[in-house]
C-alpha cells in the first residue's frame, strides 16, 4: 500500500513548485537529450529536429488540454477559469498524440528533414517521457483504477474521491500500470524494435503506436475517469483506432522500396 505525500513539492513565498509541473518538464528535457543523442548517431540534422520536437512538445501540449476540456465541458464549461490551470493536471495523451506528430510531421516537409527516420528518433522519447510524466498522477491523486485490496493498493484521500465511492479507501494504482507498461514499450522499441527494423523507417514510429494504444487499452478498462460517449470509454476507441493506425502504418511501411524511405 502507498499514498501520495501531496501535490506541492516545495514554495517560496507566493510561488508554489508542484511535482506535476516538475516531472512534465524532466519528461521533456530527458526525451529531447535522448531523441537529440540518437538523431546525432544516425547522423541526421540533431538541432533541427530537435527543434521540430520543441514545437511538436508544445503543440502537443495544447492538443493534450484541448482534448482533456473538450470531453470534461460539463465541470470546465462551468469553471471556465480551470481551463488554463494545466498545473492541476488534466493533460490527456490521446490529444497529444494527434496532435503532436501531425505539428512535427508538417515541420518536418517543411524545413526537408527525413520525416520518417525523424518520428522513428522521437518514439523512444515519447514512450519514456510518457512513463516519467504518469508520475505526476500519483502526486496528484488522480488517473487511479477501481476499488482494491491488492498488496500494492493506493490510498486516495477523501476529497479525491469520485462520487459514489466515498466509502473506499485504496484504488488501483492505474497511474502505475501506465508508467511501467510505457518503459516496456521503450526498452522494446530500443532493445528490440529498433535493430530489427532498422532498415524501414518509420516502422519504429508506428510500433510505438500499436504497443502504446494496446497496453492503454486494457488498462483504461480500470480507470473511474474515463471519457464516455454514450457506452463508450473514448480512450478505449482511441486505443482502437492507434492500434488501426499502427497496422496500416506497418502495411505501408511494408511495401515501401528502400529507395522511397526517406
Amino acid at each position: 500500500m502507498f499514498a501520495s505525500p501531496g501535490a506541492i513539492a516545495f514554495q517560496i513565498g507566493p510561488l508554489v513548485i508542484r511535482w506535476y509541473g516538475i516531472l512534465m518538464a524532466a519528461s521533456i528535457v530527458i526525451g529531447l537529450w535522448l531523441a537529440h543523442r540518437q538523431a546525432r548517431r544516425e547522423d541526421l540534422p540533431a538541432d533541427d529536429i530537435i527543434s521540430a520536437g520543441q514545437w511538436a512538445i508544445l503543440a502537443g501540449l495544447v492538443g493534450a488540454r484541448a482534448y482533456e476540456v473538450i470531453f470534461n465541458w460539463d465541470y470546465y464549461g462551468q469553471n471556465r477559469s480551470k481551463i488554463i490551470a494545466v498545473w492541476e493536471g488534466g493533460l490527456a495523451i490521446h490529444g497529444a498524440l494527434i496532435v503532436g506528430p501531425l505539428v512535427g510531421i508538417w515541420l518536418a516537409r517543411r524545413w526537408k528533414l527525413p520525416v520518417l527516420r525523424s518520428l522513428d528518433v522521437a518514439a523512444p522519447s515519447a514512450a519514456i517521457g510518457q512513463a516519467i510524466g504518469r508520475w505526476g498522477n500519483f502526486f496528484n491523486e488522480e488517473a487511479f483504477g477501481r476499488p482494491t485490496s491488492l498488496p500494492w493498493r493506493l490510498y486516495i484521500s477523501p476529497e479525491h474521491r469520485p462520487p459514489g465511492f466515498a466509502q473506499f479507501e485504496h484504488f488501483h494504482p492505474t497511474f502505475l500500470y501506465e508508467s511501467l507498461w510505457d518503459l516496456g514499450v521503450f526498452l522494446a522499441l530500443v532493445l528490440a524494435v529498433r535493430p530489427r527494423l532498422r532498415a524501414r523507417p518509420g516502422a519504429l514510429f508506428f510500433c510505438y503506436i500499436g504497443l502504446y494504444s494496446l497496453g492503454r487499452f486494457f488498462i483504461e478498462a480500470l480507470r473511474l475517469d474515463s471519457f464516455w460517449m454514450g457506452t463508450y470509454r473514448v480512450p478505449q476507441v482511441a486505443s482502437l483506432v492507434g492500434m488501426l493506425v499502427a497496422l496500416v502504418g506497418l502495411a505501408w511501411i511494408q511495401r515501401r522500396s528502400p529507395a522511397e524511405a526517406h
